[in-house]
């Protein structure tokens, strides 16, 4: 009778060699590229197994850096981000350098330092079509762009919208040094029909509005 080889066993956690950095399923890791000059690859930990050898293999699901997807790298992406794909491998454990963290993308703009090992994921990718999950986000700024965690914008006490101060015609130093700002649109001297605009009002009480005026 031939025997049957033993079976796999699931591991609960895995010491990355020469560390004591413990990692666990749901930990995310980086992972040595093949090519030396290129940087660590990004990954999250689905699941550790050990063979009969004590070989240890890791279920990984990996994170695509911007210039890694199908669109390529955009401006509003950050220097940081990542996107989780639907892209799943196994490796070897030994390829495991170092652990990271991949932050939801509202709690790296709380950061107050962000450290080497801090990531952010906004988006889920399909590998096999380039595309994303949400497929819309939310624009700022005149130049209508998503939000670039990376680049200063201000707050303007009008409208409460966001802008890039190059696009308001600033530089970052005298954007800083700002107490408050007013965008173009709020800025401007027609304050009248800036708030017609922005509350609606019954003819009622747009008449009783300039009455008061005429008296004046």
């Amino acid at each position: 009778m031939a025997k049957t080889k033993p079976g796999k066993k699931d591991l609960d956690s895995y010491t990355i060699k020469g560390t004591n950095k413990v990692v666990r399923p749901g930990d995310c890791v980086l992972m040595r590229p093949s090519d030396s000059d290129k940087p660590p690859y990004v990954a999250r930990v689905e699941k550790l197994e050990a063979d009969h050898r004590n070989n240890i293999k890791v279920r990984v699901r990996w994170y695509y850096r911007p210039e890694e997807s199908i669109g390529g790298r955009r401006q509003f992406h950050g220097a940081k981000e990542l996107f989780l794909s639907d892209h799943f491998d196994v490796q070897s454990a030994h390829t495991i350098e170092g652990k990271c963290i991949v932050h939801t993308f509202k709690n790296y703009t709380k950061l107050e330092n962000v450290g080497t090992e801090d990531y952010f994921c906004r988006f889920e990718y399909k590998a096999a079509t380039g595309s994303f999950t949400p497929d819309r986000v939310a624009v700022y700024c005149k130049c209508e762009m998503p939000y670039n965690p990376d680049d200063l914008m201000v707050q303007c006490e009008g409208c409460k919208d966001w802008f890039h101060p190059n696009c308001m015609g600033m530089t970052i130093e005298e954007a800083k040094k700002l107490d408050q700002f007013l965008c173009s649109d709020c800025s401007s001297d027609d304050d009248t029909k800036r708030s017609l605009n922005s509350f609606p009002v019954s003819p009622a009480a747009e008449t009783k509005v300039e009455a008061k005026r005429r008296k004046r």
